[in-house]
């Protein structure tokens, strides 16, 4: 029988801003998204402040100031790196890994109940490590399937039935788990979103206790299949296995907003290449070809006052390709046969669709030296992503993604890279 853990880095960006500047100990954080628009994650002094997930900047400012919050623009590298450091801190407990999300792991522990403290002292273990070792702090959540241990996290959080950050649902006896799931709303289910969560109350369901013991049969032609699964899954019946290996991408998307207004075709054109070489990044990690290409360009949706227009397109490639170079051509020549002068771009993105793995590629019929320009263009991008690789993303690009970059996206709070670049690397002086 499985038993799972989902291990679940608490207030994970803004734990991360924190852990470098130890000034901050104590002080309200917030990140900020895109242009550095709104709250996207919260410290527990803000969560204390009632300031909401999703709020503006801007709405909040006067109030940041009073409470001395301090805001941080979004500093993904940082934050991945320090996901990839948790994860292998955790790869010392088990080799048996479901990265989930960039602050969150599944794990699977069955085979540990004998340790010191049962399954509950190796979760802590797992708690004391990463925050030896790497000064952040997690919560673990154990139970013998992957939504209860979601729920068990969600306890370890926010203290119900939990010690020191750790919930054990697998030696809970059974009528104190089945009042615990009475006290929680029907909401904090795994899966289940705001749109199901307000018809489930319609049927007077409103806690998951009350889900759980919903007939499944009832769930499955009311609901999906899905949600069937959810309530046998409460139950204690694993139903959504360890996903060790992560699945390809089926289609690659990258876009932002711009830092300001976007008028000239120029700049357009070197925002969508830089998009573009993002995309064939993870293309080529993923060691697939695209067959086809999206360019799409919007004004300011949120600013009906001013002149409107949107436009996307799709190109079939002539041939799978993850070269650049390639791509970058195709995405331009749509970009040019969408755009229209005299309205101000608030938003550009690509997406890479129909994809294949590289092996399955098929040349062109009447192409006689296909063979021979992929293996160029494979030893090419490989040079290409070896040296960005070891120097930093973006040291080494297409002239067509530009120099300047007006049109970036706005981040005045940047923090530095303190794990990711030399210049960023803490420094620490004597007095």
């Amino acid at each position: 029988m499985p038993v799972f853990a989902l291990v679940d880095c608490n207030n994970f960006y803004a734990s991360c801003e924190k852990l470098f500047d130890p000034k901050l100990k104590g002080t309200p954080v917030v990140v900020l998204s895109n242009n550095d628009g709104c709250v996207v994650a919260r410290s527990a002094e803000v969560k204390a402040l009632g300031i909401p997930m999703g709020v503006p900047w801007f709405q909040i400012r006067e109030q940041a100031r009073r409470h001395g919050i301090v805001a941080f623009s979004s500093n993904y590298a940082l934050y991945a790196d320090m996901s990839n450091r948790v994860v292998e801190v955790l790869s010392g407990f088990t080799s048996n890994i479901e990265v989930y999300s960039i602050d969150e792991s599944f794990l699977e522990v069955s085979g540990f109940s004998n340790w010191p403290g049962g399954l509950a002292g190796y979760g802590e273990e797992i708690r004391q490590r990463i925050a030896d070792w790497l000064g952040l702090a997690v919560c673990v959540g154990i139970a013998p399937t992957k939504t209860l241990a979601k729920l068990a996290n969600h306890c370890a959080k926010k203290g119900l039935a939990a010690t020191a950050g750790v919930c054990d649902f697998t030696t809970m006896a059974p009528e104190m788990l089945t009042c615990l799931l009475g006290r929680i709303e029907v909401g904090e289910v795994w899966g289940v979103g705001r749109k199901i969560s307000a018809r489930l109350d319609a049927m007077g369901i409103k806690t998951v206790r009350e889900l759980r013991d919903m007939n499944a049969e009832t769930i499955r032609a009311s609901f999906s299949v899905v949600l069937e699964r959810t309530v046998r899954e409460l139950r204690g019946v694993s139903c959504l296995a360890l996903e060790e290996l992560v699945p390809d991408r089926q289609q690659i998307m990258s876009s932002r907003s711009f830092g300001t207004l976007v008028y000239d075709l120029a700049d357009l054109e070197e925002a969508v290449a830089s998009y573009i070489a993002k995309g064939a990044v993870k293309l080529r990690t993923q060691d697939s070809l695209a067959g086809a290409v999206q360019v799409y360009i919007r004004t300011n949706i949120f600013k009906p006052e001013v002149p409107q227009y949107q436009r996307g397109v799709t190109v079939p490639l002539p041939e799978a390709s993850a070269d650049t170079r390639v791509l970058t051509a195709w995405a331009l020549k749509v970009l040019r046969r969408i755009y229209r002068p005299g309205f101000g771009y608030h938003k550009a993105g690509v997406m890479l669709l129909n994809l294949v793995p590289r092996t399955s590629r098929q040349f062109a019929l009447f192409d006689a030296q296909g063979s021979a320009m992929d293996g160029r263009s494979e030893r090419l991008m490989g040079v290409l992503d070896s040296i960005n690789g070891r120097y930093g993303r973006g040291v080494l690009r297409l002239a067509a993604e530009g120099v300047d970059r007006s049109w970036q996206m706005r981040r005045g709070n940047l923090s530095p890279g303190y794990t990711t670049t030399w210049a960023g690397l803490p420094r620490v002086r004597a007095n």
